[in-house]
Order: structure tokens, then sequence, then C-alpha cells
């Protein structure tokens, strides 16, 4: 039973800390491929490369500048190509050592890199050019983090932030001013762009099956649970918070290809 107990453990504590960014990043990598397909049905095949200048650049440099944190040795880069057979517009191929622990955790951080990358490119032109968005999405967060228990009202006054966001984003002054429309081009390109391929998914499943191993042997030892002083609760909040700004602009990425393809017809 020990052992079960331990597995089980692990096995949520892992989920706990990775699970959201892991959700995340289908549910982006979902909406990103019909973007793009609704974008090149009613645009035309060279539509994804109109995207790609921007946010291709952005998807690779954030793998790269991970794989340096982490110690890894880029061996190649390509930050930007017209889509090859497999419809690959750029990479990032690197080296390490197989027997670093750090090295290999580090697969993990490289693989999701694309999307905190992407995210904080968006978040920081938010600020530039949209800095009253960027106020009011800072203040969602500060509601966010306040909550102590995940109840059901909760959840709905964190979703109604959230819209009162995409309000604000879309307002009648925002609407007159040319910065927002600079802003929701370059956004658009990061988020057909920001989800994780077949290869980065690999790399990071490779990292996340150190990560569980890790807590494993920490658990095993009994390692005293003063030294994970963590708020899960707190954690997948502020995970959350951010990573919503990925996802609504990838949900706005995907209605405006949904408008563009339907009106094409």
């Amino acid at each position: 039973m020990f052992i079960i107990d331990l597995f089980v453990k692990t096995a949520l504590e892992t989920l706990y800390f990775t699970g959201i960014i892991i959700l995340a990043g289908l549910l982006l990598g979902v909406l990103e491929t019909q973007s793009n397909r609704n974008f090149q049905k009613s645009l035309g095949r060279n539509a994804i490369m109109v995207t790609g200048v921007i946010g291709t650049p952005i998807h690779e440099l954030s793998h790269a500048l991970m794989a340096l944190i982490f110690g890894h040795q880029i061996t190649a880069i390509k930050l930007f190509q017209r889509p090859d057979q497999d419809g690959v517009m750029g990479y990032v191929n690197h080296a390490y050592n197989a027997k670093n622990i750090y090295h290999q955790v580090g697969n993990f951080f490289i693989g999701i890199a694309p999307i905190f990358g992407g995210l904080l490119v968006i978040i920081a032109l938010m600020g530039l050019l949209m800095p009253e968005v960027l106020g009011s999405f800072m203040v969602v967060v500060s509601q966010g983090m306040a909550v102590e228990n995940l109840s059901m009202a909760a959840v709905t006054g964190i979703f109604t932030a959230y819209l009162e966001l995409v309000k604000l984003i879309f307002s009648g002054d925002n609407l007159q001013n040319i910065s927002f429309y600079l802003f929701l081009f370059v956004a658009i390109c990061i988020s057909s762009h920001i989800s994780l391929s077949p290869a980065d998914i690999k790399g990071a499943f490779k990292g996340l099956s150190f990560i569980f191993l890790i807590m494993l042997i920490l658990n095993a030892v009994g390692l005293p649970r003063s030294i994970l002083v963590v708020d899960v609760l707190k954690y997948n909040l502020l995970m959350t918070s951010f990573l919503m700004i990925a996802v609504i602009f990838s949900l706005i990425t995907f209605f405006i290809s949904l408008i563009s393809r339907i009106f094409a017809r």
C-alpha cells in the first residue's frame, strides 16, 4: 500500500503544479489549429506566413532563452522560414547532458516556453499600447489571489471579471484608437503560433517525467511539508490568471478567423 500511496501522492502533486499548464497548452493547440485552418481557407495559404513573421520568431526565441537558462547548448536555430512538408516554420535544436538532472528537468520548461514567451510579449505590448487594460488585468489578478476557497461564487466572480476585461479591450474608445488595432494585429500573430508543436510536447513530457521522479524521491524520503511551502490554490489561481490572457487572445483570434472564413464563402 505504501508504494501505491506514494505514487498516487506524487502523481497528484505533479498534476497540481503542471496540470493547469498542460490543460492550457492543449486548449491553445486546438484553437491555434482551427484558427490557422480558417485563415488559410479564407485568405489563402500565405495567411499563415503573415502571422508567422511575428509569431514564429517569438515562439522560437522563447525556446532558445529557456534552453540557455537551463544550460543547454543551442546547436541550430531558425527563427522563420516557409512551412516545410511537416508545416515547420522555425526550430531550435539543442544539446544537453542526459546525466544532468537540471538539464533534464529543463526540457519541460523549454517545451512549454512559447506559451509564456508569447504571453509576456502580449502583456508587455498591452502595457505599452493599452495601459488601462493592463491595469484592469492586474486588478483581476489581485482579485483572484484574494480567493481563499474555490467556491462556485468565486469561480463566477473571476469569470465575470474576465468578461469585463474583454469588454474593456473592445471598448468604444479603443475601437477609435490606432494603437488598439496595432496591438490586436500583433496579439493575433502571437496567438496564432503560441501553442506547442509535437516536438515541443515530446520534449516537455521528457522533462515532466524527471519532475515526477524528483518529487517521488522527495516523498519517499519523507521530506517535511514545511520545505515545500507552496499554496497550491493560490499558485493555480495565479497561473490561471496569466494563462487566461493567452486563452482570451487565442479565442479572439479564432472568432476573427471564423468570421473571415464565413465572409469569404
